[in-house]
C-alpha cells in the first residue's frame, strides 16, 4: 500500500473509528480474501452468483450492502455501492484495511461506437476522468486535471483477456470516458464524443486510481448496457436486445468473476 492511501486512512480513522469496513459492510477483518468485489448496484443475487456459490447477505443499507461470497474454501468479499465517482471513492477506501488479493470491479458501461454490442463484456484501456473526485486522491485538490487519463495495469489486463479468450469469451479492451451524471451526459454527448473513446460509464478512472493507490491487481470487468451510436437503449430495449444483454450480465461475468478472483499469478 503506498503512503498517499496510509496517510488517507489514517485521516479518516482519526475522525471516526477503527474497523470501518466491518462497521459498513460486516467484513470480518480477520480473514483474508482472495478477492474484493466492488459493483455499484450489482449484487451477488443480482448477477445470480448464488447458482455457483454459497452467498450470505452481511449488511444492507438504503444504498449499500455488503456480502460474503464462498466457493471451494475460497472467499470474496463483495460490496454493493451506488453509482458515482464519489460513492465508488469512499466505499472502496473504507475497505483498503481488508486483507485480499486483488480487487475486480463490476458494473454497466455505455458504448459510443457501433462496434461494441448490448451484453459485451468490456474492459478499459483507459479511463478519462470527466468529474473531480479522483483529485480528492492527489495531495492537494488545487491539483486538479480535467479530463485526466487514467491507466491501468496493462500488463494485468492483458493476462485476464487471455484468461477470458481461454474461458470461450472475448472480453474486448475499450478507451472509457468517465461522466458525473447519467441524465445530462446526452445532453453533452457530441463533447463527449470528441475525446473518441468507445465507452462510457461512471466509476472506472476513480477505480483504477485508488487500485494504485491500494497496491493490488485490479481489473474492471463492464457489461454493455446501451449504444448510443447504434440506438440501443438504456431504458426500453427489446426481447431479443433484453436476451443478449442478460447472457452478458448473468452467464458470462458471473463465470468471469469467479475465474479472476480464484486465480493465481503464477499460473
Amino acid at each position: 500500500m503506498k503512503k498517499r492511501m496510509l496517510e488517507i486512512m489514517e485521516k479518516f480513522h482519526k475522525y471516526n473509528t477503527e474497523n470501518m469496513a466491518y462497521l459498513a459492510f460486516g467484513f470480518d477483518t480477520s480473514l483474508h480474501y482472495d478477492a474484493l468485489v466492488v459493483a455499484p448496484s450489482f449484487s451477488p443475487y443480482k448477477l445470480k452468483m448464488d447458482r455457483y456459490c454459497k452467498v450470505y447477505t452481511l449488511s444492507e443499507g438504503a444504498y449499500i450492502a455488503g456480502y460474503l461470497v464462498e466457493k471451494d474454501n475460497h472467499l470474496i468479499a463483495w460490496v454493493k455501492t451506488a453509482s458515482s465517482d464519489s460513492n465508488l471513492m469512499d466505499h472502496l477506501a473504507l475497505c483498503a484495511e481488508l486483507s485480499f488479493d486483488k480487487v475486480i470491479f463490476i458494473g454497466a458501461v455505455g458504448a459510443l461506437k457501433s462496434e461494441f454490442e448490448l451484453g459485451d463484456l468490456c474492459t478499459p484501456s483507459y479511463s478519462i476522468a470527466g468529474g473531480f473526485a479522483h483529485t480528492y486522491l492527489k495531495d492537494s485538490i488545487r491539483d486538479y486535471v480535467p479530463f485526466e487519463r487514467v491507466e491501468p495495469d496493462m500488463e494485468y489486463i492483458d493476462s485476464v483477456v487471455k484468461m477470458a479468450k481461454e474461458s470461450g469469451y472475448e472480453l474486448k479492451k475499450g478507451s472509457v470516458f468517465c461522466t458525473p451524471s447519467i441524465s445530462t451526459e446526452y445532453f453533452h454527448l457530441e463533447e463527449i464524443k470528441e475525446f473518441d473513446t468507445d465507452l462510457i460509464e461512471m466509476e472506472t478512472a476513480v477505480f483504477y486510481r485508488l487500485a494504485d493507490l491500494i497496491e493490488k491487481p485490479a481489473v474492471a470487468l463492464l457489461v454493455v448496457s446501451d449504444n448510443s451510436a447504434s440506438g440501443v437503449a438504456l431504458v426500453g430495449r427489446t426481447d431479443e436486445e433484453q436476451e443478449k444483454y442478460d447472457y452478458g450480465r448473468n452467464v458470462v461475468l458471473p463465470d468471469m468473476i469467479l475465474k479472476v478472483a480464484f486465480q493465481r499469478e503464477n499460473n
